[in-house]
């Protein structure tokens, strides 16, 4: 089997699916069962997951018993946010210890701030977390989460929620070469070729958002993630033909070739 291994855990998808900038719940269910996605993330400072008993609770519409809950620090601009967040989600969630820890630089690009995410992800790691962070495209800041002992790494592929796709897939490279757990895309995948773009680079899952919720037709759009996520994850196992620049190669053979009248 080609499971996805994070942490102690391990999934038949390597497709990961959001909850926010939805309709409503029952959209939102909809979307991620046609994504056939095991782990739904979810934002802790803007989602009711028991906390606010007056408002639908997601929970009645994902179960914990079907997919893994992902809690998320969406919303935290310091460390001290973040980690206080993840110890809130734990108490919520009955003592889960997955998280994804991003801890943002500012409101208008939501671009990681590094420094403010490696002091989180050292504090949770110690606190008994395992940790899937989110951070920028720099391989050596990677590598450094890695060493924290982070059990996923999750560079951007663009901005959060911009659509542009992969634009430095030279770094995600570096950083799939150097790291010795799942590296999961997280941020600016747009439609189903960037999906499969990601996973042809070698990249271990996928996480979106923002890319089914706002397609004119979530569900659809969902459906079509999944099989990216598979296609892309099959053309890299079975290892593409290497490029011929400038160099022609027929697709028949040219031997025995039947002769023409002269």
């Amino acid at each position: 089997m080609d499971n996805l291994k994070i942490g102690n855990s391990e999934y038949s998808s390597r497709l990961i699916v959001g909850t926010g900038k939805y309709k409503n719940f029952e959209q939102t269910k909809t979307a991620i069962l046609a994504s056939q996605a095991e782990i739904v993330t979810v934002a802790i400072r803007r989602t009711n997951l028991g906390q606010n008993p007056s408002e639908p609770n997601l929970l009645d519409f994902i179960s914990p018993k079907e997919f893994t809950i992902l809690p998320n620090t969406a919303g935290c601009y310091n460390a001290e946010d973040a980690v206080r967040t993840l110890r809130l989600a734990r108490e919520l969630l009955d003592g889960h210890t997955l998280v994804k820890l991003e801890v943002l630089g500012d409101p208008k690009t939501l671009f990681p701030d590094v420094s403010e995410t490696i002091l989180a992800a050292t504090e949770l790691v110690k606190d008994g977390f395992e940790v899937m962070v989110y951070t920028s495209d720099d391989p050596i800041i990677a590598k450094k989460l890695e060493d924290i002992g982070c059990v996923a790494i999750m560079p951007l592929a663009s901005l959060i929620g911009s659509g542009m796709g992969i634009l430095n897939p030279w770094n995600l490279e570096i950083i799939i070469a150097n790291s010795d757990i799942p590296v999961i895309v997280d941020a600016g995948v747009g439609t189903a070729s960037d999906a499969v773009i990601a996973m042809e680079l070698g990249c271990d899952a996928v996480l979106m958002n923002t890319a089914i919720a706002h397609a004119q037709n979530p569900e659809k759009m969902a459906s079509a993630m999944r099989l990216a996520v598979l296609s892309g994850r099959q053309a890299f196992l079975a290892g593409r033909m290497k490029k011929n620049i400038y160099s022609a190669s027929p697709s028949s053979p040219e031997d025995g070739l039947i002769a023409g009248k002269t």
